[in-house]
């Protein structure tokens, strides 16, 4: 089959370098850079291996393009673009918008049509299908339905092959033919009654998360406030065989799901006049923790950081990734410039971010590690600077969560 994949980022490119295995894949992308780096055969992605790329590409199973007339002819097509907020944290659905645009305009034949991309329940019902027709020329009998992602940037113990996908078509044909569609490189489906059901699962499983760490998070405050460990505490708990899952404090959540999806779900919430407690709640616990982690550690340091050297170590949303999507090191580091702090950061798995660069380790009077990446030694952290607070847990310093 052809294989049309809207979007070529974490999601897109992923999909596309299992599909060509089984299919020919046409990977549409409005981003010129980097449709010229997939072509040349790099991958600009973890979790997708460059000579996988360049494997598909040279036996005539992978494209990338910028041409949307490319995906004309298409059997399936999938849509796997951002899904991100405003700036006032509210569902910016341009993106999905702008694909079922790119989709309408160009595609001719009828064609399966799936959204990965997270967003509210009756996303599939109420806005891809009626935006596709919108801008068909003629009624063609797309089938339309979601199977939303679930990929984890720089995991490789869970991947598109083994990870159990959620699908539902709007029509028991659509389900059909999902399945038949994934079942070619994914080995486990599982079909729920609606649309509806796959979308707001996917949200709940983020929304689960941001929860239960924004309760580590609030936790990790009444622990030091009552002069307690918050991790010898959490490791305490968790030998509690059941009805216990440990989750650590942090800087606060990054990455594209777990600071957005809550923000969905409680759109979605709102919408039906149900207020949303504990989400709402939850995301701003989460989004003050970076004033948390300033405030503690200016009062460790005489009160005031203005006009005092910080380093920030790691501005990658995890460890081991290049990824700064939502990175809590941006909350960080502007509290720390709001406190008048002369700022730097290290990271070098990301190396280049926000139009600057990262500066060697250490030389700081501070440094607060937001994210450890495998490459950066404990020890060398601890020499970086006279004080170092750590937000993960993994350096042993007294001056932490």
């Amino acid at each position: 089959m052809k294989v049309a994949i809207i979007g070529q980022g974490y999601v897109g490119l992923t999909i596309s370098v299992f599909a060509a295995e089984h299919h020919t894949v046409v990977g549409f992308d409005m981003n010129q850079g980097v449709v010229g780096v997939l072509n040349s055969g790099k991958s600009h992605i973890e979790g997708v291996a460059s000579s996988d790329l360049a494997r598909w590409i040279a036996a005539g199973k992978y494209q990338a393009t910028t041409d949307a007339a490319e995906i004309a002819g298409s059997d399936v097509v999938v849509i796997a673009v951002p899904t991100p907020l405003t700036a006032d944290r509210k569902p910016d659905l341009s993106f999905v918008e702008a694909a079922c645009k790119t989709i309408g305009e160009n595609l001719k034949t009828p064609a399966l049509i799936i959204n990965e991309s997270t967003s509210f329940p009756g996303t599939v019902r109420n806005l891809i299908k009626p935006e596709i027709e919108k801008h068909s020329v003629g009624a063609i009998a797309h089938l339309y339905a979601v199977s939303p992602e679930r990929v984890d940037p720089g995991r490789v113990d869970w991947d598109q092959k083994n990870t159990p996908r959620l699908y539902a078509g709007l029509t028991p044909e659509a389900s059909k033919a999902v399945r038949d569609f994934y079942s070619t490189f994914c080995n486990d489906l599982v079909e729920v009654s609606s649309p509806e059901v796959a979308e707001a699962a996917k949200l709940f499983e983020n929304t689960f998360r941001q929860v239960n760490i924004a309760l580590v998070n609030e936790f990790a405050q009444i622990a030091h406030a009552l002069g307690i460990s918050v991790y010898e505490t959490l490791d305490a708990a968790a030998t509690k065989p059941y009805g216990f899952m440990k989750f650590m404090p942090s800087a606060g959540v990054g990455g594209h799901c777990i600071p957005v999806d809550p923000s969905y779900l409680a759109d979605a919430a709102a919408r039906v006049g149900v207020p949303a407690t504990f989400i709402e709640r939850a995301n701003e616990v989460n989004l003050e923790m970076a004033a948390y982690v300033v405030g503690r550690v200016a009062a460790d340091n005489g009160g005031s950081l203005s006009g005092k050297s910080v380093q920030v170590i790691g501005v990658a949303y995890k460890p081991n990734v290049a990824d700064t999507r939502e990175t809590p090191a941006e909350l960080v580091i502007e509290e720390l410039k709001k406190a008048g702090a002369n700022v730097s950061w290290h990271d070098p798995v990301v190396k280049s971010w926000r139009g600057g660069q990262s500066s060697s380790l250490g030389g700081s009077e501070i440094a607060i590690v937001v994210t450890m990446h495998d490459v950066v030694s404990s020890e060398s952290v601890l020499a970086s600077a006279p004080y170092v607070f750590d937000t993960t847990g993994k350096i042993k310093t007294k001056h932490t969560l």
